[in-house]
């Protein structure tokens, strides 16, 4: 049986803005993206967003370590 095809992610864009540069980003953010819409995140949860992948990269990383440990399980002896 083959393994699921490789994850393939999409680039994502996070932009930094504080008081200093706020009037630029929107100018150039309505430039670039025609709109002026925005999601915000807190630094304290962008750095929970981040232990959250690692989190499922752990997991993700233990359930390969099972799959491989159970496919040699059940995989045919070879003859000597």
């Amino acid at each position: 049986m083959a393994r699921p095809r490789q994850v393939q992610l999409n680039d994502v864009k996070i932009y930094v803005v504080s008081k200093l540069n706020y009037a630029d980003f929107i100018k150039d953010y309505e430039k670039k993206n025609g709109a002026d819409s925005y999601i915000a995140i807190s630094v304290k949860d962008y750095e929970n967003l981040a232990l959250n992948f690692a989190e499922l990269r752990r997991y993700i990383e233990q359930q390969k370590q099972i799959i491989v440990y159970y496919e040699q399980a059940v995989a045919p002896e070879e003859k000597k």
